[in-house]
Order: structure tokens, then sequence, then C-alpha cells
């Protein structure tokens, strides 16, 4: 056989097992079927909900202190009830409150469905003051509350049942990776080894690195960059996300942009960008380039003595809502073992600082001090010093350790001042002096009670990556991102995850 026959031979061969590996990705993930299913049913909840909540603004309004109420719903009362719940949906769809892309994604679809509620509101106020709506005000101050908890109540349910679809590889966003080996095998780390909305099916490199049958840890080579656009709509990808090439200049990525408009299919650029959260990201657009700013992260000025009035008024809520188990928790541990009721313990706080952290006594008297335990090998990661087994422990502190209960009289370090509800770990002095100058920017804002190391894992957490969590808390933060993170922290304490 001559030598053009076998390049033949080896071309269709070759071409053979790239159709298989498009046939074999098309055929386990079908994209873009999910999105428009899971947007309706969003729709339609939030629509049910933000119903009832003008129903029972209404139902409050006639009940007039007695009950059964003294009159039955009007017309122009159903009208209300009518407008109300077809109008907010609306305004959350414009805020982009069912965009794809916020879908179980941090605090933004939070934030978006709130910021709508908040304009829409604002609307209809200014809307009962010029047309003198009889009762409308009244109806809007009972409404909106009701029907911004019910929404976001909702919305965590939803994001909990796409969370758990997501962890079994259902439900995510289909992406044809475009790029260097190095590059496409780093963003396929990033979205396929980790839980994200995200998954790569597939990838596609320069020529002299895009051998269709082999896989970049896991994921198929599909061909090379010319082909992104046309392979993209044969597997079905919802997106094509550039990770950088020599080839793929600006006339390159506008070209690949326009080829893949008339399939649907949309186009991303990886930035390389470590931890660095939305909101501190701006593009903007000059002339024939796009400039992407990322705001430095800020320590000081109106956000964070925002911070400090919403961390004193919750401690302060929450005190008084949980001082009974207060009270119980601290005779518990009076009888159950000798010692006083309290364990007061150093550590490290904004700036350096060190403060007097209040805990639960959990271990019997002079815990901290028997070496014999505290040189032993351990299960912490990194500087810390953790046991699954730590036999100073008592019998009461393992239950109060397991339900984070040890942890509540640090509501009063709070109020005073020295810590925040959300925040890094309170360190000990001795880790802050093994602290390397990446460590040590978890020291620019307050510790906190909880914070993303408790809800990523807790005690589970290698070091590397409760650093990682802290550090990118302490430039990041957001008020809503907050309010997630308590929320999420009910969830991982009430089912004592990764605690001893």
């Amino acid at each position: 056989m001559s030598f053009t026959g076998v390049q033949q031979r080896t071309r269709r061969a070759l071409a053979a097992v790239r159709a298989a590996r498009l046939r074999e990705v098309r055929a386990t993930f079908r994209a873009g079927s999910w999105q428009a299913a899971y947007r309706r049913r969003l729709m339609v909840t939030d629509g049910a909900l933000v119903a009832l909540a003008t129903f029972l603004a209404v139902m409050v309004n006639n009940l007039g202190g007695v009950w059964p109420p003294a009159h039955a719903i009007r017309a122009d009362q159903m009208v209300f009830v009518v407008v109300v719940a077809a109008v907010w949906p609306v305004s959350i769809a414009l805020s982009r409150g069912y965009d794809v892309r916020v879908f179980a994604s941090g605090p933004r679809e939070f934030e978006r469905v709130f910021n709508a509620t908040l304009r829409l509101f604002a609307l209809l106020a200014l809307g009962a003051f010029l047309l003198s709506w009889p009762g409308l005000r009244s109806y809007l101050v009972v409404a909106f509350p009701v029907g911004l908890v019910l929404l976001l109540v909702g919305r965590w349910q939803w994001r909990g049942w796409l969370q758990r679809r997501r962890a079994r590889g259902e439900s995510t966003t289909a992406v044809l990776a475009v790029g260097l080996r190095a590059q496409t095998e780093r963003l396929v780390r990033e979205l396929n080894e980790r839980p994200s909305g995200y998954r790569v099916v597939g990838v596609c490199s320069p020529p002299a690195e895009a051998r269709p049958g082999e896989e970049v840890l896991g994921v198929p080579v599909l061909g090379d960059l010319d082909g992104a656009a046309t392979i993209a709509a044969q597997v079905g990808a919802d997106c094509v996300a550039v990770a950088g090439s020599d080839r793929m200049t600006a006339e390159a990525v506008r070209r690949l942009g326009w080829e893949l408009e008339p399939v649907g299919v949309d186009l991303m650029l990886m930035a390389e960008l470590a931890d660095v959260a939305g909101p501190r990201i701006t593009v903007t657009p000059e002339q024939s380039v796009s400039l992407l700013h990322v705001d430095a992260p800020r320590f000081v000025g109106p956000k964070y003595v925002a911070k400090t009035l919403m961390d004193w008024t919750g401690a302060a809520l929450i005190t008084a809502v949980v001082l009974p188990v207060l009270v119980v928790v601290a005779l518990v541990v009076a009888v159950t073992s000798a010692g006083p009721v309290f364990y007061s313990q150093d550590r490290v706080g904004r700036g350096g600082h060190t403060f007097r952290m209040l805990k639960f006594r959990t271990m019997r008297v002079g815990a901290d001090r028997e070496d014999a335990v505290l040189h032993a090998d351990h299960d912490g990661a990194g500087v810390l010093f953790k046991r699954r087994d730590d036999p100073r422990v008592t019998r009461a502190g393992r239950v109060l350790r397991r339900y984070s209960l040890d942890e509540l009289p640090q509501l009063f370090n709070v109020l005073a001042g020295q810590m925040s509800l959300v925040g890094p770990r309170p360190p000990l002095p001795q880790e802050v002096t093994r602290y390397e100058a990446r460590m040590r920017r978890r020291l620019l804002v307050k510790p906190g009670i909880t914070g993303l190391w408790q809800v990523g894992g807790r005690s589970d957490l290698s070091w590397e990556e409760a650093v990682r969590l802290d550090v990118y808390y302490a430039e990041n933060w957001t008020p809503f991102g907050d309010l997630l993170i308590l929320a999420r922290t009910a969830k991982v304490v009430l089912g004592a995850q990764g605690a001893y």
C-alpha cells in the first residue's frame, strides 16, 4: 500500500474516532433542556407565592380585629391581588432574576429578587400616594415583607433542589473548552472536579495538541480551534469557553462569536483571576477593546459601618431568642463536670489585636496544659490542632461541640465589637505567628462566629482550603453574602457536619 493510502486510512480512522466521540458526548449530555423548565418552575412558584402574600394582606385588612372577617373580598381588592401577582414576577424578570447564570450561584440571585421587590414597592407606594387608592398602603405594608420572605424561601428551596441535581451531574451548563491543553486542563479541574453549575463536555486545542481520541482529565478532545463552533453545535454545548491560546487573537475570538451566533451558543472568556467575586469586576468598553476593572478590596468605610450595625442588631436579637438555650446549656455544663461554666481564650482579631473569646467549657479543667495530648498526632490541618477522639472533651462537651452550642457565648463578643456574626475563623496567637503573608489577610476583618469555613466543611476542610475561603471572604464579602452564610450555617449545624 502506498504512503498516500496509509495517510488516507489514518485520516478516516481519526475522523471515525472523532465522530464516535461526538456521538458519545451528545448522547450522554443533552444540554439546554433543563434551563427553560427550571425557569418556568421559578416563575410559577414566584407567582403563586406573591399571590398568597397579597391575598394575606387583603385578609388582614378585612379582619378589622375580628374573626370571621367583617366583609368578603371586594372587587377592587381582587384587582390588587391579580395586578401585583402579575407585575411582581415581571419586575423580577426585568432585574434578571431568572437569568440561568445566577441559578444556585452565590448571593446574586437573592440580591436581584430583593432589588426587584424594593423597586416595585417604591413604585406602588408612589402610585398609592398619587392615586389615593383606598387601603393600598395598608396592603403594601403587609404584602411586600411577607412576599419578600416567601420569595427568598422559595428560591432557597429550589436552589437546594438544583444543587442536589448538580451533585449528581445533572442540570448543568455544557461547556466546550477552547485553548491550550494546560489552560483547558485548569478549566476542567475547576468546573468538573468541584460542585459547579458548569460542566466541560469537550475540548478543542491547537492543531499540535488536538488529537481526537485523547482526553483532558477525562474530557474528550474533539478537534482543533478552527472547528470549535461546529463541534459546539454537534455536542449540544450551551457555551464555548476560550481558555487562552496564541492563536485566539481578538479577531479570532470575534470570528468565533459570529460563528456561534446562528447556533445559539454563548461565548465566554476565561479571565486569569483567582478568588475575585463578581461585584468587584466591571467591564468597560473602550473603542476596540474591553477593559476589565478589578476593584481593590477595601476594609474601611460605610460598608463596614453598616456591617457593624448589622452585627450588633443581629447579635442582640439572636441573644434574646436563644437566652433560654444559654441558660439550659450553662446548667448542663455546671452539673455534668467540675469547673467554670465558661471558658475564655486569647484569640487574634482584626488588625492583630488580641481579645478574650468566650465559649461554654467543653473540656476538663487544665486541658490546654496537657502536653501529652497536645504533642500527640492529631487530625487538624496546617497549624490547626484537632482530634476527633480528644480525651479532654467531656461527655456533655461532645454534644455541645457537635451542634456548635459551645460557641453561643461568642454573641457577647459580637456585642462587644470584638467579633462579627460572619467572618474568618478566630485564630489562636500561636497560629498567627506561623502565618504567611497571604494568611495574614484574614486579619483585615473581624473574625466571625460562622463563615465560609464553617459552611464549607468545618473541621473536615484542608488547611489550604480553609485559608482560601477565609481570604476570599475578607476580600469579597457582601451583606447578602453574610445572610446566605447565616442561613447555610443553620443547615450545617443542625446536620452536625464536620464538627468534632
